[in-house]
């Protein structure tokens, strides 16, 4: 008799989302009811035009926007709808934005150190943080290239420093998950780069999920182990960076127009 095998069970999803819709209070639709999972140790780019709900999608991982309907369930942890378990799940969530949104009469490492107040109470704020922080802060420095920089104001830095204080300060949280809204809109191609690499790199080298919106199709391509397509508030596409061919780019960019110049690469407008 010959005994039928059995698959191994896939792991649970870290981070599910169900009918999960977003209306904003002037009824813009920015999110579309979708629902969707996000896997352990992956980079995931959210991809799409200006307005497609990508940043939405992005703050929706952590409550920054509160959907209008569905839930957002961490695993191990539970519900995002809880205040507890909300809580606790953004004290584990860096989170690196597009304009960094840094103190800059303050130390890169003062910077970093804001990282920590969530675990602590809030007349930590009044007092020094602990040696202990302090040596970690300067850790968290040191590997994104900037230990160099720890006592300067960040006013000083360039932009490309600011945003490596910036996941630096996202690592010095010892985070479960990391989200990226944009975070080489504003920097030369040079530093774009260089802040990508850094992320695949501690993502790989820490098993840390990745969310990471993006407009830069190129970037999404390199960098991604997963693409997820926004179009008007609706996954579009969902799938490996080297099956994102033209059809699919249709649907998140819209009709492909083929002039003499660029006869050999479809622009989507």
């Amino acid at each position: 008799m010959t005994v039928p095998s059995i698959a191994p069970a896939l792991p649970a999803p870290f981070i599910q989302l169900r009918d999960i819709s977003v209306t904003y209070p002037n009824d813009t639709v920015a999110l579309k009811p979708i629902s969707t999972h996000l896997n352990d140790h992956d980079i995931t780019v959210l991809l799409g035009p200006s307005g497609a709900g990508k940043s939405t999608l992005l703050r929706v991982l952590n409550h920054l926007v509160v959907p209008t309907s569905g839930e957002v369930i961490v695993l191990n942890t539970g519900a995002l709808s809880s205040g507890a378990v909300l809580r606790q799940h953004r004290r584990q969530t860096g989170v690196i934005f597009q304009q960094h949104q840094l103190i800059g009469r303050l130390s890169a490492m003062h910077n970093v150190l804001i990282g920590r107040i969530g675990h602590y109470g809030g007349l930590r704020t009044l007092l020094p943080m602990p040696k202990v922080e302090q040596h970690w802060a300067l850790e968290c420095l040191e590997r994104v290239g900037l230990l160099d920089k720890a006592l300067v104001r960040c006013d000083l830095l360039s932009g490309g420093q600011q945003q490596r204080v910036g996941i630096a300060r996202a690592l010095a949280q010892k985070p479960r998950l990391i989200l990226a809204d944009e975070p080489v809109a504003s920097l030369d191609p040079a530093s774009s780069e260089r802040i990508m690499d850094l992320l695949r790199t501690i993502c790989k080298q820490d098993q840390i999920p990745t969310v990471i919106s993006l407009h830069q199709l190129d970037y999404a391509r390199a960098y991604a182990d997963r693409i997820i397509g926004l179009s008007f508030g609706e996954i579009v596409y969902d799938g490996a960076p080297d099956d994102l061919n033209d059809e699919p780019l249709q649907r998140i960019y819209g009709t492909p127009t083929v002039t003499e110049s660029t006869a050999e690469t479809p622009r989507f407008v």
